[in-house]
């Protein structure tokens, strides 16, 4: 086995075993209920749950996504967020190498995939995943002091504008969590990476919510935060490159 596809197996797996913990974030804390003192339990009978009952995608396949105890299906959020976890976690590894980065990024997408399953339920970012992400910005920025410029910029860069459009609008055209999110996200990839992502995250709402719209009647009120964390989580893996080509299509 190459040093290659040992980070990969790893990395998936440890993305894998967080999307587990991931699921208890998304149903905690809107709920404002402690995601660490709290034990395990089911949803519908309120058992509380084995260790064997809580094994990352394993558990779910082996009862047949149901409750142990009372039979109760269970949401298939619980496998899908454990496994695009995984997925996520091993693209970046595939793409960017195993270095320090990458791991910021990894942990980056944990809490985009957290906060975009949230904000598409309640339509409401949790400050706690902002100031997460915000902790992983200020050490990439700390550990690439000769590029400052590009992260301090890029924590403006998408946020400013957003914010002067929330005030234009009177707080109706933008959420206070999706400003900050790009502001502390720009901190993470810089401010030509934000840009790109505000780009794709607006082309991929405007499109996905016009379909389901027009197909299974979704309301005008878009949640943003998947969209905009699509595009992030897209500009960290190829960001650099989507510049380059766009860019040369300028310079002959």
């Amino acid at each position: 086995m190459t040093a290659e596809l040992f980070y990969i197996i790893i990395t998936t797996i440890y993305g894998i075993i967080i999307g587990s913990f991931l699921n208890v974030c998304i149903y905690r804390i809107p709920k404002k209920e402690s995601i660490i003192v709290t034990r395990s339990h089911c949803m519908s009978c309120g058992e509380h749950l084995k260790w064997y009952d809580l094994v990352p995608l394993v558990s779910f396949l082996f009862l047949g996504g149901k409750c142990r105890y009372c039979g109760t299906k269970l949401s298939a959020q619980y496998p899908l967020v454990e496994a695009f976890n995984g997925i996520g976690y091993a693209v970046l590894v595939i793409v960017n190498g195993f270095n320090l980065t990458t791991i910021l990024y990894c942990l980056c997408t944990s809490a985009l995939l957290a906060l975009s399953v949230i904000d598409w339920r309640i339509y409401e970012i949790p400050v706690a995943f902002n100031i997460f992400i915000g902790i992983i910005g200020i050490i990439r920025l700390l550990t690439d002091m000769g590029h400052w410029q590009t992260y301090v910029i890029g924590f403006f860069a998408v946020s400013g504008f957003l914010y002067l459009l929330y005030v234009i609008t009177n707080g109706r055209g933008i959420g206070g969590g999706d400003i900050k999110l790009m502001a502390v996200a720009g901190l993470l990839i810089g401010w030509k990476l934000i840009i790109l992502s505000l780009g794709i995250g607006c082309l991929l709402g405007s499109v996905i919510h016009l379909i389901l719209m027009k197909v299974k009647d979704k309301d005008r009120i878009l949640a943003f935060g998947p969209y905009l964390s699509m595009g992030i989580y897209i500009s960290m893996v190829c960001g650099d490159q989507l510049v380059s080509w766009y860019l040369s299509m300028f310079v002959k």
